[in-house]
């Protein structure tokens, strides 16, 4: 099977900002612990370019606790992967600038919108940032998930079949495929938190500032495979 290389663009830059903890702050996690699957695109094209890596960089938002504990060595270094990931986007001054252009009715979700509005603008612009097609990439993806004979959570094998069914890394390349995306988001806010949510609405975030957008994530993605090309050079 033929294996994707990723092309990476060096960017180095120390543009990392913390945030006080507050309220607002405290229920904003407590949403994004209720939701997974959601910027998975970003994660694969970050990954190693071998089927356990990303399936740990998948697990880690399907997998917790002490259940981590019974991977293997490979998948749990994916999951460190993405964590390292979401350390470094969450704290970065360009991903929280692109949170402030969130409106008001939506502030309190605008972690979730902007991962799924960058893997949008990963997809629109996936020839900037990979030597392969998107179509290409997500295909060996799916086929190597598809032959993967490790010992996976049965629950996550049916996730993962579904993914694949209904293409979900290959739909953000279009506004719909990101409307569909709030959409399942809501459907699993709504069932964890046993109230109402309806985020689809929220795609109107994405074409009032879509050009914004768009420039801010193409000022951040090169620096964010910057930092993961170094913390693997690290661990060699």
């Amino acid at each position: 099977m033929a294996i994707c290389k990723n092309k990476f663009l060096i960017f180095c830059s120390n543009n990392l900002v913390k945030y006080s903890s507050c309220t607002a702050c405290a229920k904003a996690k407590q949403l994004n612990k209720c939701i997974t699957l959601m910027n998975w695109l970003a994660h694969l094209f970050l990954s190693e370019p071998d089927v356990e890596s990303r399936l740990g960089n998948l697990l880690a938002d399907i997998v917790k606790g002490s259940d981590r504990q019974l991977l293997n060595s490979n998948l749990q270094r994916g999951i460190e992967c993405h964590q390292l990931i979401d350390r470094f986007t969450d704290s970065h001054i360009i991903v929280q600038r692109s949170k402030e252009r969130i409106g008001l009715g939506y502030r309190r979700f605008s972690g979730v919108l902007v991962d799924v509005f960058y893997d949008h603008f990963l997809a629109k612009n996936w020839c900037d940032y990979s030597q392969v097609t998107l179509d290409d990439f997500t295909a060996e993806i799916y086929d190597s998930f598809r032959a993967y004979q490790g010992e996976i959570p049965a629950f996550v094998t049916q996730v993962i079949n579904r993914v694949i069914a209904e293409d979900w890394l290959g739909a953000y390349r279009n506004v719909v495929g990101v409307e569909n995306t709030l959409g399942r988001i809501s459907k699993r806010l709504s069932q964890k938190l046993n109230r109402s949510f309806v985020l689809t609405g929220a795609v109107s975030e994405l074409t009032i500032n879509y050009d914004a957008f768009e420039l801010d994530f193409q000022e951040f993605f090169p620096e964010l495979l910057s930092h993961v090309q170094n913390w693997y050079l690290a661990r060699q």
